[in-house]
């Protein structure tokens, strides 16, 4: 009797203690992505960044969830793409412009081709990107491509002929720099979120990039004069790690490849308001002259540029890229861009 009542106990705690520590099989959670980027928050790269993460998220019905980090807090500018090849972020925003050599094709939308805003831009850049799907893409999967507006001069003096501009120390980078140098300007070379303290050292006099960064990074506080040039816009890319891209499901996977021109065109178009939006806070706030050059000024301006894509054209073509059809199919697109409402 004792020895029937002992394996009974036995097996009652046996049986207690396989129920209790069970494992339990709860529905699993999202998938959980981590998103990189460079600039503050309020910028615009940033701002896109976390409607595209609203959009996925409610798209895909929580099935994602995704953490940013902006203000280079997982990544800086410089190693994005590279930090989301090796996996130390799942997706990364990048601006093409640090590394002109490494995104040859894409960056030729930074020539002075005559891009006249940030919706323009965006879209010819994904349309050159899909029509020649760059091997310097290979190892990320692209989920959208777009453009600042085109740059312009910020400075602490008044900057209203060539003279004015002649060995000027102006912030700028890929692209833009080679306008400033054919127009007698120093370039200095540095991302955007060391221009502050440069700005307020002295470092530089002033930058040359789209305006809305008057009034995301305070700029209008100390460069009470812009130049109104129009001329080069600065491409980004947001990219994802491969074997993270592979492993989401594929429904999932359509929902983000649907949203690219979506993502691109509601960047662009973003951009846009927020720069005129930007200008009139400037002239409200610190009250920034705006500088329209004189026509025949511009003329002379514009005339030094004209070297700039015929330099690009030769240099890529050496290394091996079609250039003179890259360039054609930029100023196409553009025409047909700038014409659709779409």
């Amino acid at each position: 009797m004792k020895l029937k009542l002992g394996l009974f106990l036995i097996g009652l705690f046996a049986a207690f203690f396989t129920i209790a520590f069970a494992p339990t099989h709860a529905e699993a959670g999202p998938v959980k992505l981590s998103y990189a980027n460079f600039p503050p928050a309020p910028t615009f790269p940033c701002v896109q960044m976390e409607r595209w993460k609203k959009e996925v998220e409610k798209r895909t019905n929580g099935k994602i969830a995704i953490d940013t980090y902006p203000g280079s807090t997982l990544l800086g500018a410089k190693n994005m793409m590279d930090g989301v090849i090796e996996g130390q972020a799942d997706i990364g925003c990048l601006c093409m412009a640090y590394q002109p050599g490494r995104f040859v094709i894409t960056n030729a939308t930074s020539l002075p081709l005559g891009l006249p805003n940030a919706k323009v831009g965006s879209l010819v850049l994904w349309d050159i990107y899909k029509k020649y799907n760059p091997k310097t893409f290979a190892k990320v999967k692209v989920l959208t491509m777009f453009t600042t507006a085109p740059a312009n001069i910020m400075c602490k003096k008044p900057v209203r002929n060539l003279q004015d501009i002649k060995g000027l120390d102006l912030r700028a980078s890929g692209g833009a720099a080679q306008i400033l140098k054919k127009w007698g300007a120093n370039q200095v070379g540095m991302p955007m979120s060391e221009t502050p303290e440069a700005l307020q050292k002295g470092v530089v006099k002033g930058l040359f990039s789209s305006l809305e960064v008057l009034k995301d990074f305070k700029f209008a506080e100390l460069c009470r004069y812009a130049t109104m040039t129009d001329t080069a816009v600065y491409p980004f890319a947001v990219i994802m790690n491969m074997d993270k891209w592979n492993s989401l499901p594929k429904d999932v996977q359509k929902v983000m490849d649907d949203m690219a021109v979506e993502q691109a065109k509601w960047t662009g178009t973003y951009m846009d308001n927020h720069v005129n939006e930007a200008n009139e806070w400037s002239k409200k706030t610190y009250n920034v002259e705006f500088i329209q050059l004189a026509k025949e000024e511009k003329a002379k301006w514009d005339e030094l540029l004209e070297p700039i894509t015929s330099e690009w054209i030769k240099g890529a073509k050496e290394k091996g890229f079609p250039a003179e059809a890259i360039v054609e199919d930029i100023k196409a697109f553009a025409k047909k861009r700038a014409a659709s409402s779409d």
